[in-house]
């Protein structure tokens, strides 16, 4: 008996861990999927993860590089809805960027990734 419940204990550990593991892997696949459609170039010509919006070299997602910061005052937090996705990508592209006399549209109508490392 004593052996089973440790097993038990064992396989929830495991469980609630691999739930928390993969909910951090890829938060939001609904922006990433919207972003590589969108922006078709920008996907095939560069590796689109999390960095497109997060910055680089951080486990800490609430670390937006310029574009993720322009973006998410443009988008509702946790935002489903492809449409409304793209839509808040479309209003993003207006705004500059860290590249002088640049927006994220020109870099994005470029093939480059819209933000600055």
């Amino acid at each position: 008996m004593k052996g089973l419940i440790q097993g038990m204990v064992v396989a929830g550990v495991v469980a609630g861990l691999a739930i928390g593991f993969s909910a951090r892997v890829e938060a939001r696949p609904n922006y990433k999927k919207a972003f590589d459609t969108t922006y078709e170039k920008v996907a095939k010509d560069n590796k689109t993860t999390c960095v497109v919006c997060h910055k680089e070299g951080t486990d800490d997602k609430k670390m937006r590089n310029n574009y993720g910061e322009a973006l998410a005052k443009n988008i509702t937090k946790m935002e489903k809805d492809e449409a409304k996705i793209k839509e808040a990508f479309t209003k993003t592209e207006k705004e500059k960027s860290a590249i002088e006399g640049k927006t994220f549209g020109d870099l994005l109508k470029d093939g480059k990734l819209p933000a600055s490392k």
